[in-house]
C-alpha cells in the first residue's frame, strides 16, 4: 500500500505535465486533457494499491485517461454526434511511447500554446501553466504582478482558444521561428522557477532545472538560432553552480562564498562551448548577453577576480537590447562592484523611485547590502526588513534574518 502511494505521488510530480500534454495532442482539447488527468490519477489512486504499480505508469496514465474519456463522451447523449470523429482521434496513437517522444510531446505543446493569435504575455502564462505546471503565484512573481492579474490573462487565452475555435494544431518547421521567442521565454521561466523557487521549503527544484535543460537541448537541436542556443548556454552555467548555492543546512550561499571547485565542468564546458557557437552567427540577443555575462563569472578563479568591468560593459549592451527593471537591477549592482557602492547605490535608489521594483525583495535586499557597505547601519537595517516583509521563499528569509543579526551585533 505505501509503495503504490510513494508511486503515485513520485508519478504526478515527474510525469504528470507529460501526461497532460500527450492527452491534449490526443484529445485535441486542453479541457478534455485537464480532466483526463484528473480522472486517470483518480483511477491510479483506486487501482494501484490493488493490483499492483505498473511497469510503464506514464502509459497506463495516458491510457487511462484517454478511455475514460471517450466512456464519459459516450455517457453523454449530446455529444453522441461527435463520437465516432473525437473516438478516432483518441485511438489513433498507442501511447506506449520512448522517452524522446515523450520529450517532443512537451515541445510540440509549448509551440502549438505559443500561438501568434494569443497575446504574448497571456500566451506565455498560458503555457506555463498547462506546460510548465507552476501556479498563477509562481507565474505572478516571474512577471512582477499580482496573481489575479496572471490568472486574468490564462482564462483570457483559454477563452480566446474556444470562442475563435482555435484547433490544437502542430506548427510547422516554417511558422516556428516567429513562436520561438515565447517558446524560449517559457523554457527559461520554468528553469528560473527550478533555479530560484519562490515558494517551498527547498530554494531549488531540481525537477523544474533538469526539464528546462531538457527543453532547451531539444529546441536547439531543431532550430539552430543563437538566441536558442544563448538560452540553452545560460542555463547550463547556472545549472553547473546549482548544488553550490545551499549548504548542507538548505541554506542560501552567495555566489562570492561559494565553492568554485564544486561546479560541475561538463556544463560549464558545454555552455562555453554553446556560447562560442551563438557568437559566430552575428546575432546578439538578452540570452546571448545573459550567458556572456554568466561565463565572465565562471571564468574567473575566485570572486575577488571577477571582471566586474567586463560584466558592467555587457550589461549596459543588455540593458539597451531588453530595457527590463531586473535587467536594470542587475547593472545596478555591477556598477557597485566596477565603480564602488555609493555609484550602485544611486542607480538602485532611481530604480525604486520609479516603482516597477517597489515590491521586489532582492531590490531591496541590494540596496541594503550597498548600504552596508557604505556603513548607513540604520538604512540598511531599514532595507533589509522591508525585502524579508516581501520575501516568501525560506531560504532568503533565513538569509535576510542573518544579515539582520549582524547588523544588530
Amino acid at each position: 500500500m505505501t509503495d503504490a502511494r510513494d508511486a503515485l505521488a513520485a508519478s504526478y510530480r515527474n510525469e504528470a505535465r507529460r501526461v497532460l500534454a500527450t492527452l491534449i495532442r490526443l484529445l485535441g482539447s486542453f479541457e478534455a486533457a485537464e480532466e483526463a488527468v484528473h480522472e486517470a490519477f483518480v483511477a491510479a489512486a483506486e487501482q494501484w494499491p490493488r493490483e499492483g504499480v505498473p511497469d510503464n505508469p506514464f502509459a497506463w496514465l495516458v491510457s487511462a485517461g484517454r478511455f475514460k474519456t471517450i466512456d464519459r463522451f459516450r455517457r453523454q447523449a449530446r455529444l453522441a454526434n461527435v463520437l465516432p470523429e473525437f473516438a478516432a482521434r483518441a485511438a489513433a496513437e498507442e501511447p506506449a511511447m520512448l522517452p524522446e517522444s515523450i520529450e517532443d510531446d512537451e515541445l510540440r505543446l509549448i509551440f502549438t500554446c505559443c500561438h501568434p493569435t494569443l497575446a504574448p504575455d497571456a500566451r506565455i502564462a498560458l503555457t506555463l501553466r498547462e506546460v510548465g505546471g507552476l501556479t498563477t503565484e509562481e507565474i505572478a512573481r516571474a512577471y512582477l504582478v499580482s496573481a489575479p492579474t496572471i490568472a486574468q490573462r490564462i482564462v483570457r487565452a483559454k477563452a480566446k482558444i474556444r470562442d475563435d475555435q482555435l484547433p490544437y494544431e502542430v506548427p510547422t518547421r516554417a511558422q516556428l521561428p516567429a513562436r520561438l521567442e515565447s517558446a524560449l521565454s517559457v523554457v527559461y521561466l520554468i528553469f528560473n522557477e527550478g533555479y530560484a523557487a519562490s515558494r517551498g521549503p527547498a530554494l531549488t527544484r531540481d525537477d523544474l532545472c533538469e526539464g528546462a535543460l531538457r527543453l532547451g537541448r531539444l529546441i536547439v537541436q531543431l532550430l539552430d538560432e543563437p538566441e536558442a542556443i544563448g538560452l540553452l548556454a545560460l542555463m547550463s552555467f547556472h545549472a553547473a553552480r546549482r548544488s553550490t548555492r545551499v549548504d548542507a543546512a538548505g541554506d542560501l550561499v552567495l555566489l562570492e562564498d561559494q565553492d568554485r571547485s564544486r561546479w560541475d565542468g561538463a556544463l560549464i564546458g558545454e555552455g562555453q562551448a554553446l556560447v562560442e557557437r551563438a557568437l559566430k552567427k552575428r546575432s546578439v540577443g538578452p540570452y546571448l548577453l545573459q550567458a556572456a555575462i554568466v561565463a565572465v563569472h565562471m571564468e574567473a578563479a575566485s570572486y575577488a577576480e571577477t571582471d566586474w568591468t567586463r560584466i558592467a560593459t555587457l550589461y549596459d549592451v543588455l540593458k539597451r537590447v531588453d530595457p527590463s527593471p531586473v535587467v536594470a537591477l542587475n547593472r545596478a549592482v555591477a556598477l557597485g562592484m566596477r565603480d564602488g557602492p555609493i555609484a550602485g547605490l544611486t542607480a538602485i535608489e532611481a530604480l525604486l523611485a520609479e516603482g516597477a521594483l517597489a515590491d521586489y525583495h532582492l531590490a531591496h535586499a541590494a540596496r541594503a547590502d550597498l548600504q552596508r557597505r557604505l556603513g548607513l547601519s540604520d538604512a540598511a537595517r531599514a532595507s533589509y526588513e522591508r525585502a524579508l516583509e516581501l520575501a516568501q521563499q525560506p531560504a532568503e528569509r533565513r538569509f535576510l534574518e542573518t544579515r539582520l543579526a549582524r547588523l544588530d551585533r
